[in-house]
Parts: C-alpha cells; sequence; structure tokens
C-alpha cells in the first residue's frame, strides 16, 4: 500500500474522531469549570452517533487508529506532565491516605467485581479511575491489559456518574462536618475521581483547599507509574505461552508494552528537569487532546444498547467503590490528624 493509500485508508475515520474531540472540547469551554470533562463528551458524543447510524466501513480504519495507536501516543506524552518530585512537595500526609485508597479500590474491588459477575478488565478499570485519576488512569492501562472498548466505557461512565454527584455534595458535606481547608484539600484530592472535578470540588470550599486539593490530586497521578507496571505484569502472565517466546528472543517489550517504557522515559526525563516547562506544559495538552480523541473513537465502537444490556453491574461497582475510597479517605485523615 504506498503513502497516498494509507492516506485515503485512514483520514476519513481519524478526522471523524478528531471533529467529534474538537465539539467535546467547544462544548467542554462552554460549561461551568468541572461540570464534565472533554473526554467524557467525546465518548459520549461518539456512543451517540454509533447508536443512530454506525459508521461505515470506510471509516473504520481510522477509528481502530485513533482508539488504538493514538491512544497510546497520548500516553507517552502524559509522562511529560508527569513529577515524581511532586511527592516531596506535598509530603508524607498525601501518601498515607492514598495507601488505604487504593487499597480499597482494587482490594474491595476485586471481590465487588466478582459479585457483580464482571470480567477482570472492567472491574480494575473502574477501580484504576476511582483510586487513580479517573479518564487518565482509565486511559493508560486499557491498552496495557488490552482492554475491549466497552470496557473503556463502562468504566469511564461509571468514575464519570460519581464525578457529577462528588463536585456538588463535596463542599457540602466539607462545611457540615467543620473540615480545615487543608483536611477538606487533602479529602477532595484523595477521593474525587477526574482532575477537573478535583479542581470544581476544591475551590468551590475555598482556594487554599483548592490548592492543595490539586496538589494532592497531582501526587495521586503518579500512581499510574506503578500500577501499569503492576498491570503490564498480570497481562503477561495471562499471556504467558506467547509472552514466554518473546522473553527468550530477549525481549523486554513482552512484559512492558514499547508505549509504557517511553512513558517512564517521559515521566523520567521530565523528573530530572530535562524537559523545559514551556515544552512539557505543550506535551500535556497535546497528549489531553489526543487521548479525547482516541476516547472519542472508543465512542464511535460502542453502542448505547449494548451498553443497556450490560446491566447495572459496572454503574453499582463504581458507586460502591466510590462510595468507600470517600468514607476510607475521611476516616484516614481522622487517624493521621488525631
Amino acid at each position: 500500500m504506498t503513502t497516498n493509500e494509507t492516506i485515503q485508508a485512514y483520514a476519513p475515520g481519524l478526522f471523524l474522531a478528531t471533529m467529534i474531540a474538537c465539539s467535546a472540547k467547544w462544548i467542554e469551554g462552554l460549561l461551568p469549570e468541572g461540570i464534565i470533562s472533554a473526554s467524557v463528551l467525546a465518548l459520549f458524543i461518539g456512543m451517540l452517533l454509533h447508536t443512530i447510524r454506525k459508521p461505515d466501513p470506510e471509516y473504520q480504519k481510522g477509528i481502530a487508529f485513533s482508539s488504538k495507536k493514538l491512544l497510546k501516543f497520548a500516553i507517552i506524552l502524559l509522562g511529560a506532565s508527569l513529577n515524581i518530585s511532586t511527592i516531596m512537595q506535598v509530603g508524607r500526609m498525601s501518601l498515607f491516605i492514598m495507601v488505604f485508597t487504593l487499597t480499597t479500590c482494587f482490594g474491595v474491588g476485586y471481590f465487588v467485581g466478582k459479585a457483580f459477575h464482571l470480567n477482570w478488565k472492567m472491574s480494575n478499570l473502574i477501580s484504576a479511575g476511582t483510586g487513580i485519576c479517573g479518564g487518565s488512569a482509565i486511559a493508560a492501562i486499557a491498552p496495557v491489559i488490552e482492554a475491549e472498548d466497552r470496557d473503556i466505557a463502562f468504566a469511564m461512565s461509571a468514575t464519570f456518574i460519581f464525578d457529577m454527584v462528588m463536585i456538588v455534595v463535596f463542599p457540602l458535606l466539607g462545611t457540615w462536618l467543620g473540615m480545615s481547608d487543608t483536611a477538606y484539600g487533602l479529602w477532595a484530592g484523595t477521593a474525587v475521581n477526574d482532575t477537573s472535578s478535583v479542581v470544581a470540588a476544591g475551590y468551590t470550599f475555598s482556594e487554599r483547599a483548592g490548592d492543595f486539593a490539586v496538589m494532592v490530586k497531582l501526587t495521586r497521578t503518579l500512581a499510574i507509574i506503578p500500577t501499569v507496571l503492576i498491570f503490564s505484569a498480570i497481562q503477561f502472565h495471562s499471556a504467558h505461552k506467547a509472552a514466554d517466546t518473546d522473553l527468550k528472543n530477549g525481549k523486554i517489550t513482552a512484559i512492558i508494552p514499547y508505549f509504557i517504557l517511553l512513558f517512564l522515559c517521559m515521566a523520567g526525563l521530565n523528573s530530572l528537569g530535562f524537559i523545559p516547562e514551556a515544552i512539557a506544559s505543550g506535551m500535556k495538552h497535546l497528549s489531553k487532546f489526543c487521548m479525547v480523541t482516541a476516547l472519542a473513537a472508543i465512542g464511535l465502537n460502542t453502542s448505547l444498547r449494548d451498553m443497556r444490556k450490560g446491566g447495572a453491574g459496572p454503574m453499582l461497582h463504581g458507586f460502591i467503590i466510590s462510595l468507600l475510597v470517600v468514607l476510607v479517605a475521611y476516616v484516614a485523615i481522622q487517624m493521621q490528624q488525631a
């Protein structure tokens, strides 16, 4: 296939996904900050279009490229926005709380997923989205475990719905409980999922609480690094026959996918100060847009009718885990301050 033929094959689907991403970003800009992210909007717009009319075959190559390859590229660029030294800025306080919340998400989440008969990939995507950083964590882990588009859509939807409730409820609860700015910022930063929702819930309480909540959220985002490595190992063992062959041939990508290696390299370079702040900021924005485009493509591959057939299990899973994280984080903060 020539270069022109390749472009013609991929262009229609890639263009459609990009247009949906642009529309989602535009709609996000019209709404109050933190109400709903462009990623979720793009996913839902894509699913709506698929439900109205499934994309023609000529769009499929570009859609597949956007949902798989472009998503991996977005994860690589995401590494440039992660700075491991952020942990030192926030201190041990938030890390102590995160140990409890992440243990709750993945520990209790495993049994909740079993109870609702969810496949392990969907269950862990919901747990990762709840425990780490919403859509970014889901997007980072999904290609590592080779999750289906439907699993990603369910996980995104489950975490999004709870976030919408938390934006309104969290500031009210913080005031009712008489929490300090620091305690509330720590609570919101560890218990609310998506970054935009953390910003909305944090700054609604106070500017100081919002600043601290964002710092805690940045530290929490760093949990993506060990999590993707752990799930890479899990995926390696689940496909041990092919992996064993690659391992004997000396291929480290049999255990850690190439895009995760590049993601870790980017995070390391940024942490060491080799990436200028302006470039890191630009790469972060490009990463976010690529991620929105990828989620638009995932939506175009997902039918709302099929999701309805999946039942309420994924949504209940997300609700139970999110509620437990809120309670566990609050109790851990009280223990720490006692």
